[in-house]
Parts: structure tokens; C-alpha cells; sequence
């Protein structure tokens, strides 16, 4: 895996601080969600997340919503469900769903490009972003035809969330769902927050692994595709990684200012992909949210 590269890194759009009706609860300087109640905001502003894939264009952001309820054990979070197993003072244990970040790339309207805050991380069928006839190398100079459909899958697994005074500790674990790829996916995530006065702040470093399933199935070339490189590209187990960083500037109980930037460095093996031209994708949101 090579260096992760040095960026500079501005914001992450988190799910917006919960209502703060409940001030012994929540109040305007947490980020918590009253239990029993659905947590609903949206950002507005403008934003582009970059596509590695070839000939694709990269997804423009000009909103963000946030939809969120959390019960004493179930939870709904900007389109994923879960289940708290266990909870103490220094740990949390759920099972929940999570989308891909892979099937967004071929599809515009794919949730994950939709609910870009993410959660404690259906559009199947959608059109893609683009159909087009791609040229590789000098070698053969072999034609990508008509790509396959790649389609939307949910993933389904455990996470774990240790708090300790040096940051939280995310680990998670999951698989498909639905059978696309039969594959897994595993994700080690560090946060880390600062608050001072109305600004607020979130770093976070990621390592996330995918099963070799689901880089074949996203990266890999099928033979109606091409044949060459069907034949050529071998998929790996690939680790992606990547930093994050939140800023928030809170006005008042319902508006906020946010800047968000995302960047990760594509692993060797899915650069290797004759579909992808990218070696790292980011993502970056400036706008304004309202809390309902």
C-alpha cells in the first residue's frame, strides 16, 4: 500500500447536531440525539465528489439531508438500520446496515451520494452516470465496451465504538446483503473532536478493506465488457485509506455554517483496474443547515 499523500483536509458534513428542545439532554454545543425523537436537517450549498472511474463524471452535491431516530435499542440513520446489542460508558455494540461506497460511482442517485453525512457507518437500476467506449493502452489498445450493470447492494453487520481520551475507535464488519457480490467489507476509523466556542471540530482517519468479491464485482471487467481485459486484471482483498475533517460554526439552535472535505487513496489493487483512472477520490461541501 503506498504513502497516504499529505492533503489539506476542511470539513465533514456529520449528521447535524440533534434538537435542542431537550437542553439537559442535547444541548447546542453536543452532538447527541434525543432518544424518541427523529433528528431532520438539511444542508444546502454546493459541493462535487470526484469519480475514478473512467469516463464517468464526477457527482455534484447541492444538498444534504439528514434523517435520523434513535429508540432505546433501534435506530434509523440517514437510510440504515440497527440494533444495539450492548451499551456502556466506554463502549457501544450494535448490528446495522451501511451502503457501499463503491456502487456510487456508477450511479448518480445512489444514497450514498445522497446522504453524504454517512451514519455509525434503493435506487437499484438507476441509470448511470455515464455509457461510453474507453481506449487502454498502447499494448493492445483493447475497446471497454458497455459496461454491466453494477448494481446497489446493502451491507449488513456488526460495529463497535470504543471511547477512550484519546479519540473514538470505530471497528465494523459487514456483508452483503442481498447477494451482488457476495462479498465483505471491514472499516477501522478514528475520530477525534474539538470544540471552541461556536466552532467545532472533527478529524478522522480510516482504513477501509474490501473483500476481493467486491473488487471484482466494481472494478473487475466482464468478458462482454472485454475480453482482454477480463482475462488480463486479477481482483485482490484491496484497503483504501483515507482522513477526514468536520468544521462546524453554530449560529443558533437550527442554523449552521459547515465546510466538508474527504480524501482517500485508492489501494493498488483497485488503481490496477483498467476502469479506474484515479488514484485517490475526494469529496468537498461548503454550505449552510437548517435543523428542523
Amino acid at each position: 500500500m503506498k504513502k497516504l499523500a499529505v492533503l489539506l483536509l476542511t470539513a465533514l458534513i456529520l449528521p447535524f447536531a440533534s434538537l435542542a428542545n431537550d437542553a439537559a439532554m442535547c444541548d447546542e454545543n453536543s452532538d447527541c440525539i434525543t432518544v424518541g425523537r427523529w433528528d431532520l436537517g438539511i444542508a444546502l450549498g454546493y459541493g462535487v465528489k470526484s469519480n475514478p472511474v473512467k469516463n464517468y463524471e464526477d457527482i455534484p452535491i447541492y444538498l444534504a439531508p439528514t434523517i435520523a431516530y434513535y429508540g432505546d435499542k433501534w435506530f434509523f440513520d440517514n437510510g440504515n438500520l440497527g440494533y444495539t446489542l450492548a451499551e456502556q460508558e466506554k463502549f457501544t455494540i450494535n448490528l446495522t446496515t451501511s451502503f457501499s461506497a463503491d456502487s456510487a460511482y456508477f450511479y448518480r442517485w445512489d444514497p450514498s451520494n445522497i446522504f453524504i453525512a454517512g451514519t455509525n457507518q434503493l435506487n437499484v437500476g438507476a441509470t448511470p452516470v455515464a455509457r461510453t467506449v474507453r481506449t487502454f493502452g498502447v499494448e493492445a489498445e483493447p475497446v471497454i465496451n458497455d459496461l454491466e450493470d453494477r448494481n446497489f447492494t446493502l451491507l449488513g453487520g456488526v460495529e463497535a465504538f470504543i471511547y477512550t481520551r484519546a479519540g473514538i475507535i470505530n471497528l465494523s464488519v459487514a456483508h452483503d446483503l442481498f447477494d451482488v457480490h457476495s462479498g465483505m467489507e471491514a472499516k477501522l476509523k478514528w475520530l477525534y473532536n474539538i470544540a471552541i466556542a461556536q466552532w467545532k471540530f472533527e478529524l478522522a482517519a480510516v482504513a477501509d478493506w474490501k473483500s476481493e468479491d467486491v473488487v471484482n464485482y466494481y472494478y473487475g471487467v466482464r468478458p462482454s465488457e472485454n475480453v482482454y481485459w477480463s482475462e488480463k486484471f486479477q481482483a485482490a482483498s484491496a484497503t483504501n485509506l483515507g482522513l477526514e475533517l468536520t468544521t462546524q460554526y453554530v449560529i443558533n439552535e437550527h442554523w449552521e455554517l459547515i465546510f466538508l472535505a474527504r480524501y482517500s487513496e485508492l489501494a493498488d489493487e483497485i488503481v490496477a483496474s483498467p476502469l479506474v483512472n484515479e488514484k485517490n477520490t475526494s469529496t468537498f461541501f461548503v454550505g449552510a443547515a437548517y435543523r428542523f
